[in-house]
């Protein structure tokens, strides 16, 4: 995925209101930017430190910047921008990346299914074999070394694994796919200590047949694209 033209640069302030971020500016000003990310955050945020913005010509925007990445003090990147993860993982498959998930015929997003009222985020299709079924979560929680979904309670994602689990049950192919975007996150393992129930329902899901495979981001101002297989321990 490249970006044209290239993010912009920042500083960071703070974020609040969940959708917003103050930032200022490499000229001095002070201004407010589009946050794309619903999740708590949690260490993602370093007032101070470097921010990365896009910047939109849609008039009808209330702010027309939106912040894309951010670094640590360590140095590391983090993608922001979690709605950006699907358009990854479609890249990642159609490009070859992923090897687990080559040989369909084609390719569709948010596709309704389950009995829950869901929308899978990528559905793979093949007359000669069974669907796949995908479901693609952003992780960037990084702890001690560790890299952690979810970083908040999530009913939702907990509703997505059941589904999952449905796909296999009526035989079909199902798929968890976490796009990391942190560079310092090696792999990826459930974050027990923030949703139990997740990490035990998550525990459940691959024992009936979900496949979990996580795929690390490489990250730039000018293009980001998943790039290799990153470990996951369930």
């Amino acid at each position: 995925m490249e970006f044209s033209p290239a993010f912009e640069t920042g500083v960071l302030l703070k974020r609040y209101k969940r959708f917003l971020t103050d930032i200022t500016l490499d000229d001095g000003e002070q201004v407010t930017i589009h946050c794309p990310n619903t999740g708590s955050m949690k260490n993602c945020l370093f007032p101070g430190e470097k921010v990365w913005f896009s910047v939109s010509d849609n008039p009808k925007r209330k702010y027309s910047r939106t912040w894309e990445l951010a670094q640590t003090p360590e140095g590391h990147v983090i993608g922001i921008n979690t709605g950006r993860a699907n358009a990854l993982a479609e890249e990642a498959i159609t490009s070859g990346i992923i090897t687990e998930l080559q040989g369909y015929e084609s390719l569709r997003r948010e596709v309704k299914y389950g009995s829950e009222n869901s929308r899978i985020d990528i559905l793979l299709e093949d007359s000669s074999k069974a669907n796949c079924y995908i479901e693609v979560k952003s992780c960037t929680l990084l702890e001690q070394g560790q890299g952690y979904f979810p970083d908040a309670v999530t009913t939702r994602g907990q509703k997505h694994l059941r589904e999952l689990m449905e796909m296999v049950q009526q035989g079909h192919r199902a798929v968890l796919l976490f796009v990391v975007q942190h560079s310092g996150i090696n792999s990826v393992a459930p974050a027990a200590h923030i949703d139990a129930d997740y990490a035990k329902l998550l525990a459940e899901a691959h024992q009936a047949g979900v496949e979990v495979l996580a795929y690390s981001a490489d990250l730039s101002p000018t293009q980001t694209r998943l790039v290799k297989s990153c470990p996951v321990r369930l």
